[in-house]
């Protein structure tokens, strides 16, 4: 890395080496059977340059053609974007535990034997039923160095456990499915089999939604599904720096409910979305989106912070070795009040959602979105009396997060980077075939 920076500062102002390497061995099932042993190992690296005040770009995951990679990248930068930033000179991080040793001492067998129990969990409680899980363990390790004597590294453990259940019969079809990730290992697979326990309890049954407006519970896996991504874009600072962000002119204004606060925060303790630094070395910060309701700021990049005038929140993330871009690390929804329970029984007809299926093909800039239920339930008189199906929920999310009938007072993980309580919504448009 060195030599290449060094090569790289001789034609250009300033110059960036990014490298990062990986290690992981997966294990996975298919049809209740162990499927596939895999173990993967990469390494890239980036070089982004500045010449002439335009940026330059190159990547590689070879060795012994750092010359190339520095001639690519003075090739791109004469068709580069105009550079309106400088690197950091940053050497000194937050201390953030990310890295456990232990990961890397999970045998393969050890793996194997998580998923065995998953699916025995699973079909022991539904037979018939058919599961996909798996367990993934890894390493992932980080080092940037600039030309401004920027230098930063770190590694990161990480390890997931997953599991999906489809039970067919004739032309009804239920899915199933729950995961936990962390930076520590994952030995008890109990907490992520309860969960889909609990789903297929709910399910044995069906009940028919009527088409019109109802009061919906949304789940944190029906938050995930159904309602972060339009809010992922509205405080992602290039989109407000293009002005297509619903939110981008709103800062110190109430736009939700005041019970609604939201965070980004890539400090938390062994999570795999946290780390010191972002993927230009700028130091790892948490940074308020929401506050009871007003919008507070959004997530920046060194280069789009610097067109917008104001610093980066140390968000810039290089998704498969592009450019950096704005991006969340950890959002944080700050749990309410109320149960989970007191929010089902506070229902006289309604849903609860724990997934929806195609929500993000709505207009997402615009905070609408629509989608099938692949699981949820009906709600009669403060009780789940069972499964629905055939059934569409649609709604906008800032008319919903305007007006919040609850937040929930439990919040999970989600997909590793969404930590999240249910939400309770007055009223949302549903309809169902037949």
């Amino acid at each position: 890395m060195e030599y290449i920076l060094a090569r790289a500062k001789k034609v250009a102002e300033e110059a960036e080496v990014f490298q990062v390497s990986s290690e992981e061995t997966q294990v996975r099932f298919e049809a209740n059977r162990l499927k596939q042993l895999q173990t993967n190992q990469t390494t890239s690296m980036a070089l982004r340059i500045i010449k002439d005040g335009r940026i330059g770009y190159a990547t590689t995951t070879g060795t012994g053609d750092e010359e190339v990679l520095v001639r690519n990248a003075v090739e791109t930068a004469e068709f580069g974007t105009v550079a309106r930033f400088q690197l950091p000179d940053t050497k000194d991080y937050p201390e953030v535990d990310i890295y456990d040793p232990a990961v890397e001492s999970v045998s393969i067998k050890e793996m194997i034997g998580l998923g065995e129990e998953m699916i025995a969990a699973v079909t022991g409680h539904t037979p018939g039923i058919m599961c996909e899980a798996g367990a993934s363990r890894g390493v992932i390790s980080v080092r940037i160095i600039n030309s401004r004597g920027g230098r930063a590294e770190y590694r990161k453990s990480f390890f997931s456990l997953d599991i999906e259940g489809n039970l067919i019969e004739e032309t009804d079809m239920l899915f199933v499915g729950e995961s936990e990730s962390s930076c520590h290992p994952l030995a008890d697979p109990q907490k992520v089999t309860d969960l889909v326990l609990r789903q297929l309890d709910l399910a044995k049954d069906r009940a028919k939604a009527p088409t019109r407006q109802l009061p919906v519970v949304f789940t944190p896996n029906g938050v995930g599904s159904a309602l972060i991504l339009p809010l992922m874009s509205a405080l992602n600072g290039k989109m407000v720096l293009e002005g297509a962000s619903p939110v981008g002119d709103k800062v110190g204004k109430t736009v939700f409910d005041k019970k609604f606060s939201l965070h980004d925060d890539p400090m938390v303790g062994y999570r795999p979305g946290s780390r010191p630094c972002d993927d230009e070395g700028v130091p790892s910060q948490r940074t308020t989106l929401i506050e009871k309701g007003v919008v507070r700021g959004f997530l920046y990049d060194l280069q789009t912070a610097a067109l917008a005038g104001t610093q980066s929140t140390g968000n810039g993330s290089r998704n498969r070795g592009g450019l950096p871009a704005p991006a969340p690390s950890a959002f944080i929804v700050k749990p309410g009040k109320t149960t989970y329970d007191d929010m089902v029984a506070d229902i006289k007809e309604g849903l609860v959602v724990e997934q929806l299926m195609g929500a993000e093909q709505g207009n997402i800039l615009g905070g609408d979105f629509s989608g099938n239920v692949l699981l949820g339930y009906k709600v009669e008189n403060g009780k789940i009396v069972g499964r629905v199906k055939d059934t569409m929920v649609s709604g906008n999310i800032y008319k919903m997060l305007k007006d919040i009938a609850a937040i929930g007072s439990e919040a999970r993980w989600i997909s590793g980077f969404l930590q999240t309580p249910p939400l309770y919504c007055y009223s949302l448009s549903v309809s169902s075939k037949g």
